[in-house]
């Protein structure tokens, strides 16, 4: 309650001031209470977001599909995609990975709809992939992310960096993690398996991917306890003042997206290795872990010695761009998004 208590009234000094500087945070705070800070923080905004939308319009979307193509009446700026799958069946809700918008447009399920437009759902068995894949690959990092902010006992500092853009090629996806206190750790391949069960616990929850837009002074409070997000949230507002946020469960996190539509949506996977990164960086840290994985689409399926093949490639050192190296290319990372806000 007094975390709570706290959140609600930043909360209000945050709408009531248009230009403020990053309010200080009085105590430390646990990897978990900073978890539960931001997805309240994630909550409150998202709620007054919707209060504010007014009076409710009506917008006609005309999807296009199995079973037949159909005309849906629904709420502009407030009904998604995933809302539209409602009015048709439970295999379009549970199936249905991204949305295509006006034949042209990748758009996250649970992301209001903010005009009329025509609909179509996209799975894992489109005629074209490339996007649902990225989303998939996209979704795993930021869950990989997720993952490494539960593994590890309270007293060990974790400071989430970034991850690359999605690429499939690489053979794994990852995330780049600051462990503060742990200066030579190899993990053992115990601690890898005890990785990856967290990582099924956390993708079982069948939780969905909410997408928010926030302006960057909110963006900034909500991983004051993050110094690296913290140096990257400007560069990725400086073009429109916007920060693009997804929660999982209580997990919140940065990324440009599109992602997929909900955890259960990850099928067989494995958290394979984790690499030391080291070298000189703008803002201090002399080295990240690298964590890796690799997974399959729900509904795809392997055999053991397949499954085993992919696994002993995603072992191998991603040579995706490190983050200690100079960020000449504004595309450099999907969370550089979180240097450069390009994915």
């Amino acid at each position: 309650m007094k975390m709570k208590r706290h959140v609600t009234c930043l909360m209000k000094r945050l709408t009531e001031k248009s230009h403020f500087s990053t309010l200080q945070i009085t105590r430390f705070l646990s990897t978990q209470e900073a978890i539960e800070r931001r997805s309240y923080l994630f909550t409150l905004e998202k709620k007054r977001q919707i209060e504010n939308v007014g009076r409710i319009e009506k917008i006609e979307v005309q999807y296009k599909g199995i079973p037949k193509d159909c005309t849906l009446v629904m709420n502009k700026n407030i009904s998604t995609p995933y809302d539209c799958a409602r009015h048709l069946s439970e295999w379009h809700m549970e199936s249905s990975v991204l949305a295509l918008l006006d034949g042209n447009l990748h758009w996250d399920m649970h992301r209001p709809l903010t005009e009329s437009c025509t609909l179509e759902f996209q799975n894992y068995k489109a005629a074209e992939p490339q996007q649902v894949n990225k989303a998939f690959w996209r979704t795993c990092s930021l869950m990989l992310g997720a993952c490494a902010t539960v593994a590890f006992k309270d007293t060990v500092p974790v400071h989430l960096h970034s991850f690359p853009l999605p690429d499939i090629r690489s053979g794994s996806f990852i995330y780049d993690v600051d462990l503060p206190t742990l200066s030579d750790w190899q993990p053992t391949h115990q601690e890898v398996l005890t990785l990856a069960a967290e990582y099924v616990k956390l993708c079982r929850k069948a939780v969905p991917l909410e997408r928010l837009e926030v302006g960057e002074e909110l963006a900034l409070e909500m991983f004051v306890d993050n110094e690296h997000k913290s140096k990257q949230i400007p560069n990725i507002a400086k073009t429109n003042g916007k920060v693009i946020l997804y929660r999982a469960g209580n997990h919140v996190d940065i990324s440009r997206g599109p992602l997929i539509s909900n955890t259960a949506q990850i099928g067989r996977l494995a958290v394979t290795a984790v690499h030391k990164l080291t070298g000189p960086t703008e803002d201090g840290v002399s080295q990240l872990y690298r964590f890796q994985g690799v997974a399959l689409p729900k509904g795809v399926v392997l055999d053991h010695f397949a499954f085993s093949i992919l696994m002993d490639r995603a072992k191998k050192l991603n040579p995706a761009r490190s983050p200690f190296l100079k960020k000449e290319d504004p595309e450099i990372s999907e969370q550089m998004e979180n240097v450069a806000a390009q994915a």
